[in-house]
């Protein structure tokens, strides 16, 4: 007999896991939340809380045009086969839908006009507005002894490591907009000025990005009633002889507990990218778990490996939401590098002194050229992002704020060598870091011209729209500026994630599939515990969170007996594909 009953057991508090207890709890099924960490909010609440929804509600605001027709095929041609046609357009109409939803309970999103999809090449994409970021979220409404069971973002993601700051002030000051001077102001004077606040506690009261998503999903839940428990690790998955799974074994306070699921379980667990045995067995070498950026502690395959002992088939094992990233003294986790890296006036090298990329391209490609150039024996692992004096006085950099603000002689001393290295010229930084001298100067003598023409001849580097978003639009190119202005500068960038893609292969209602591609009854999956409806690719900003929020949104009507149909089903061209298992799919793909 199971020691407590619930209709629906929820296994993680990342987004997905959150709005899934949500709108359960909401619709009259009782829910209970298990998290394993001591904090709620997963590697959501590091993140910049972005969700890739096409045709949403605030488009037309934002004077944005778009339709699920093109975005149904842009996203086909994204995914190459390895999700199924039927699951890819169910995501494509509940997207608005679960960001209505999300409104609806306290958790508003606006449309971000400007922020390209990542592939402008691919028929169907957009130059701006399918992405949404989070309206700024004030944390008094969540409280600060509920806001203290919230995981906080890394300082590196605050100025001065205190002050939030959303996606579209982000843009505004590195786009050197007129206005930011007085945003900058505007946002120190509300910080220094909330002594009420402060007195109470260090985190802003104005939060932004993942914070406010989680926030406001915590005020959400809080408000419907879901009970939540901290330190709570799933051991297993209960089945009944029918192989429904109808329940979970969690550890709390030093005992397992069977907890009973008469509707469901649904796993939001996260990826395994903290897991250095799987990340050997699945993800391509060199890997190491102290390479990512996620939470330590967390995101271990846990309940990867509790779904395939019932059963579950894994699919996208080998595939990551992958990042260059930075190892940072004192922060928990390493860095990961979105936006400094399409700055002008930097540029990233493998040990020979040669660029081997657009430094402005899509992270998930920049992780994966890295590893690519390193099995072609170039030593990309660690690659080197360089830059001149120029560069570093006008420029953030990792941990490294403008030489403006914080110059050479106000960094830590135990930075240089570890953090940043340093050379008068380029053939002393050469000396330091182990890369080829000559290769290094040839490329920065053809960055320097590049620069002055305005075309990377090697890579194309801003010659799109989304490498563009992060640029100087003052310049001729955007992302292209000169190498030539002595001291120079070199950090290490890894082959990191924000997360890995592969796991339980579920269908178009989040429920799992077997090896044999049937349903588990009883089993949902959302988020990075299952393996991603994006298959390889990265449609847009907002591609993680976006899905693992609409599925779980999906599975609860499932669970409720009340299925999403497909509105536009006569879409599917070759509907009998979405039957083929996923291997076959990859097969036909290659």
């Amino acid at each position: 007999m199971a020691d407590q009953d619930f209709d629906v057991v929820v296994v993680g508090s990342g987004a997905g896991a959150l709005l899934g207890a949500i709108r359960a709890q909401e619709q009259g099924l009782k829910t209970l939340l298990v998290e394993k960490a001591d904090l709620f909010g997963g590697t959501s609440a590091l993140s910049g809380g972005g969700i890739w929804i096409p045709a949403n509600y605030d488009q037309a605001r934002a004077g944005v045009r778009d339709d699920l027709r093109t975005a149904f095929g842009y996203m086909l041609r994204c995914v190459r086969g390895m999700a199924s046609e039927d699951r890819v357009l169910a995501y494509v109409e509940t997207a608005n839908t679960m960001a209505e939803y999300l409104r609806s309970i306290g958790v508003p999103y606006r449309c971000m006009p400007k922020y390209a999809d990542y592939y402008p090449h691919i028929e169907g994409s957009m130059p701006g507005g399918r992405t949404m970021d989070p309206v700024d979220f004030n944390a008094a409404r969540l409280g600060v002894d509920a806001l203290e069971t919230m995981r906080a973002c890394p300082p590196g993601s605050k100025l001065f490591g205190r002050i939030s700051i959303n996606a579209f002030q982000a843009h505004s000051m590195l786009s050197r907009e007129f206005k930011s001077r007085f945003q900058l102001i505007g946002m120190m004077l509300g910080y220094f000025l909330d002594y009420p606040w402060r007195r109470k506690t260090q985190r802003d009261r104005r939060l932004t990005g993942g914070q406010a998503l989680i926030a406001g999903l915590l005020t959400a839940a809080r408000k419907a009633g879901v009970q939540m428990w901290r330190n709570a690790p799933l051991r297993e998955l209960v089945q009944d002889a029918s192989g429904r799974v109808t329940g979970v074994v969690v550890e709390k306070d030093g005992r397992q507990l069977q907890i009973r699921a008469r509707k469901g379980v649904l796993l939001g667990a996260g990826g395994f990218e903290r897991n250095q045995a799987m990340r050997e067995q699945y993800l391509t070498q060199p890997s190491r778990a102290e390479w990512t950026a996620t939470p330590v502690g967390g995101n271990t395959g846990d309940a990867h490996r509790a779904g395939q002992a019932v059963g579950a088939q894994l699919h996208l094992m080998d595939w990551s939401w992958g990042a260059p990233t930075m190892d940072v003294p004192k922060e928990p986790a390493f860095r990961a590098i979105f936006v400094e890296r399409s700055l002008p006036g930097c540029m990233v090298v493998n040990s020979r002194g040669e660029r081997f990329l657009n430094e402005s391209g899509p992270y998930p490609e920049f992780q994966q050229a890295m590893l690519a150039d390193h099995a072609r024996g170039n030593g990309s692992v660690p690659a080197w992002i360089v830059f001149d004096a120029g560069f570093r006085a006008q420029n953030p950099m990792g941990p490294l704020m403008p030489g403006s603000a914080v110059p050479d002689s106000k960094l830590r001393k135990s930075w240089l060598g570890k953090v940043y290295w340093k050379g008068e010229t380029l053939d002393e930084l050469a000396a330091q870091i182990g890369v080829d001298a000559a290769g290094l100067k040839d490329s920065a003598r053809r960055m320097t011209e590049y620069a002055r023409t305005g075309k990377d001849l090697d890579f194309d580097r801003g010659g799109n729209v989304f490498d563009r978003y992060y640029g100087d639009p003052r310049l001729k190119n955007p992302n292209l500026g000169p190498i030539e202005k002595g001291p120079f500068y070199a950090m290490q960038l890894w082959p990191g994630e924000i997360g890995t893609k592969g796991g339980l292969l579920t269908d178009r209602d989040a429920r799992v599939l077997d090896t044999h591609g049937q349903v588990i009854p009883g089993l949902y999956c959302v988020g990075n515990n299952s393996a991603s409806v994006m298959g390889p690719a990265y449609a847009g900003a907002g591609s993680t969170l976006g899905p693992a929020m609409t599925f779980a949104f999906r599975a609860v009507s499932d669970m409720l007996g009340r299925p999403l149909p497909l509105q536009h089903a006569d879409w599917l061209e070759q509907p009998e594909r979405a039957a083929q298992r996923p291997a076959e799919r990859m097969a036909q793909a290659a």
